[in-house]
């Protein structure tokens, strides 16, 4: 080939790459969203996907998977006489509150996010700093009621606060157990906030503390002398909680020194979850009170839920799943109520009547609504371990 060909046909390929650029560019125009995708609205989610949470950090993001992935599969959903469909962006944060929030920014400014997911109250907080300024909702998997106490009006919590547990947990250990509690307390913010909701209720119960003391799951992995030094103040219940693995331990580690009181268990750790850990033998957890697990509940959509969730995940899904699940058909509601998908304002007023919306096959939780200050309204129910099962019971406040 002379140089004056190979000048020609280098002259000729690269017209031709303008011109598939310029016809790339046409062909996104149609941009409704902002997202670059034409209709396709961004999902944004930034959770601890690596590190010690990692476990935790999947188990959401399956929940908001499988929704995205339901939602698309059925040609998307309508909003104002158009169709949408769904991306969810992720960011790890390794359960970091400052990773978090500058994840959120990313999302927002890469991703054009206007919506985002972040299940734990350190990043929830660290974002509710600029999330106003920064025109997105955060929708927060903690049940830290700091959270909507904060009056931060472009914000969901989606569990219910624990505040709510700390009471019947309470009636229950002591009717069973009696009065002397001993505090094995998670080294964290959540659980520092979680016992000081607890100490004021159990004393004016007439109940005794008779050992505080703290344990930090990112580095203790023996359990034995914090135990043991709650033990030898002879408690009736051991206030305990954390993931649900490292919980487990300690509860059976309380257990092999001969504790036979209850437990009251901080709604982070599941029942049977930590009862999986020692083959799904329940018998050490006789007497502990905690959250309902949702293998137990009977929601109209559970059980389609959990047997997707096991086709899928070939395991059962926990409450992390079902509660993101929910909420991402509750945003999608709230979307069609306002008529907008890129207005988080008019999205967040209407939020109230998406979770009532929420078709009956989706409710894998039943919302009744979303308080005035922008906490999921739920119906009310706790679990105990009794003859080796899981009974679940319905609390007053429902």
């Amino acid at each position: 080939m002379t140089a004056k060909r190979f000048a020609r046909k280098s002259l000729l390929l690269s017209f031709l790459a303008i011109l598939l650029a310029a016809l790339a560019a046409c062909g996104t125009s149609d941009d409704s969203t902002g997202s670059g995708r034409g209709n396709e609205v961004t999902i944004g989610y930034t959770g601890p996907l690596s590190g010690a949470a990692a476990y935790y950090g999947e188990n959401t993001l399956n929940g908001l998977k499988m929704a995205v992935d339901e939602i698309n599969e059925a040609g998307g959903f309508e909003v104002d006489g158009e169709t949408y469909t769904l991306n969810l962006a992720t960011l790890d944060d390794k359960y970091m509150p400052n990773d978090a929030a500058q994840n959120a920014k990313r999302l927002v400014q890469e991703e054009n996010a206007k919506f985002i997911f972040i299940p734990h109250s350190g990043g929830v907080y660290a974002s509710q700093v600029f999330n106003e300024q920064d025109d997105f909702m955060i929708l927060a998997y903690s049940s830290e009621p700091g959270i909507v106490e904060q009056g931060n009006p472009l914000t969901v919590r989606i569990p219910p606060g624990y505040d709510g547990y700390v009471e019947p947990f309470s009636d229950y250990q002591m009717k069973r157990f009696g009065k002397r509690i001993a505090f094995i307390t998670p080294a964290t913010q959540y659980g520092k906030d979680w016992a000081e909701g607890l100490k004021p209720v159990w004393e004016e119960k007439g109940g005794e503390i008779v050992y505080e003391g703290t344990v930090d799951y990112s580095k203790d992995t023996d359990f034995y002398t914090i135990v043991t030094n709650a033990l030898n103040k002879n408690p009736d219940v051991l206030f305990i909680g954390g993931p649900s693995e490292p919980t487990a331990r300690v509860a059976k580690q309380a257990r092999d020194l001969g504790f036979e009181g209850g437990f009251l268990v901080m709604d982070q750790a599941k029942l049977d979850e930590m009862a999986a850990v020692y083959d799904n033998d329940l018998s050490f957890l006789e007497g502990a009170a905690g959250v309902n697990p949702l293998v137990n509940a009977d929601y109209p959509g559970t059980a389609p839920f959990i047997e997707k969730y096991n086709e899928r995940y070939n395991k059962n899904p926990g409450s992390e799943a079902g509660y993101h699940y929910v909420a991402l058909y509750g945003l999608i509601e709230a979307m069609k109520a306002a008529g907008t998908v890129d207005d988080p304002k008019a999205v967040m007023e209407a939020f109230d009547q998406g979770v009532k919306n929420i078709p009956e096959g989706k409710q894998v939780y039943t919302v009744a609504g979303v308080d005035e200050d922008g906490a999921f309204i739920p119906l009310w129910r706790m679990a105990v371990v009794e003859n080796g099962e899981i009974k679940s019971l319905e609390l007053d406040n429902e």
